[in-house]
């Protein structure tokens, strides 16, 4: 009879990072990307991210926030990996830029790819701690989870966004 209930219980916890992997993956690999994780690596970091949220929950641990847990794993863990291939060439994230679409005007295309390329000077000009409350904040997460995820306070992610979003404006403006 424990057996039984046992294997419910797993089964349970089975759907229930399941389910939270299939709502959350893909932006969990983004925002790997953004950290600058190579794809088939940031595909494995996912991957242990939530057999890490597994392995927790089996062992008891109360996740209040599974989201907000999930990034952080990720923030952390991803930190850890980018560290780790740093020896290798770095993952050219302009290479959308060279596989667009021809279909517009030589001109237009020119404009483009200029303004792209000014915003993502500009996005490489903010400092890491407002580009990670930017690209978390893109994910969905709110300041609090946000805050959790990268440890430090929803009002510290709400002037790093604040000043984040000041120097983006100036660039669109200009």
């Amino acid at each position: 009879m424990t057996v039984f209930r046992l294997d419910r219980t797993a089964t349970a916890l089975q759907d229930r990072v399941t389910g939270l992997f299939e709502e959350s993956r893909e932006d969990v690999y983004r925002y790997l990307l953004t950290l600058g994780l190579r794809p088939a690596r940031a595909q494995e970091t996912v991957q242990e991210v939530f057999l890490r949220l597994y392995l927790s929950l089996k062992k008891g641990e109360d996740i209040q926030n599974p989201r907000g847990w999930i990034f952080r794993v990720a923030h952390n863990y991803g930190l850890k990996v980018r560290a780790r291939q740093a020896s290798e060439d770095p993952f050219n994230a302009g290479l959308d830029l060279q596989l667009a679409s021809r279909t517009d005007t030589p001109e237009h295309e020119l404009i483009e790819r200029e303004r792209l390329g000014q915003f993502h000077r500009a996005v490489e000009a903010l400092s890491d701690q407002q580009k990670r409350c930017l690209f978390l904040r893109m994910e969905g997460l709110r300041y609090p989870e946000i805050g959790s995820a990268l440890g430090i306070s929803a009002s510290a992610v709400g002037e790093f966004l604040r000043r984040a979003m000041v120097r983006l404006k100036k660039v669109r403006d200009e």
